[in-house]
């Protein structure tokens, strides 16, 4: 994956982000109900997971905007990856532990599910951290409870406040008034992205899910 700089003298969020990481410097999480009542009898019919359904779309909806995929490198560098791909926990039921495993993402669902089952082939009994090995710089970080329908997730990380990537956390989804709903938390860094972004986010990744037909497997 390329990663390009950001030139921040002819960035027209240089004011926001200087504000946001440097006097003001603060992350903040949204929660919203996500409706996949239509994608859930869809992946019964289909016989599909939704963990990787889900993934996929988080992803798809991620590498969309430049706002959830500017981070800085290695180098201390400022700018945004040309693609992303999800890192997601894969729980362990015997010793209630985790791994964390990433699949390269790809536009098309068929090919990404592939790929996704092949990782969980090979690592996902793995009791190693990362059982792939190290984690790629270009990919952003996805957790599942799928013990608890919560209706607000907030994550404190301790890095200097330099942490500019989106964190999704996906919650048990849960029956209301004939629909079936989904808790996602997103949590962001407002020097990269504003409630705004947030909301097109959210937003997109609601059309998604009403329009699966689009994009699933026959």
């Amino acid at each position: 994956m390329e990663f390009i700089p950001i030139d921040t003298e002819k960035w027209e969020r240089s004011f926001y982000f200087d504000h946001y990481l440097n006097e003001a410097r603060c992350t903040y999480s949204l929660t919203a109900n996500i409706d996949i009542t239509a994608l859930n009898t869809e992946l019964k019919s289909k016989r599909l997971k939704l963990y990787p359904v889900l993934l996929h779309m988080l992803a798809t909806v991620v590498n969309r905007h430049r706002e959830f995929r500017t981070c800085f490198d290695a180098s201390g560098r400022l700018g945004y990856w040309s693609r992303m791909s999800p890192c997601y926990t894969v729980f362990h039921t015997d010793d209630k532990t985790f791994s964390n495993l990433w699949t390269e993402y790809c536009d098309e669902f068929p090919e990404f599910y592939a790929r996704y089952l092949a990782d969980i082939r090979k690592y996902g009994d793995s009791k190693h951290f990362y059982p792939q090995g190290g984690e790629p710089p270009y990919t952003f970080p996805v957790s599942c409870l799928p013990w608890v329908s919560f209706t607000g997730f907030n994550l404190n990380i301790y890095s200097a406040g330099t942490y500019l990537l989106p964190i999704f956390t996906i919650g048990k989804y849960f029956g209301q008034e004939g629909k079936i709903l989904l808790p996602l938390s997103l949590q962001c860094h407002h020097a990269v992205c504003d409630g705004y972004h947030a909301s097109v986010f959210l937003n997109e990744l609601q059309l998604r899910s009403d329009r699966c037909l689009e994009w699933l497997p026959a």
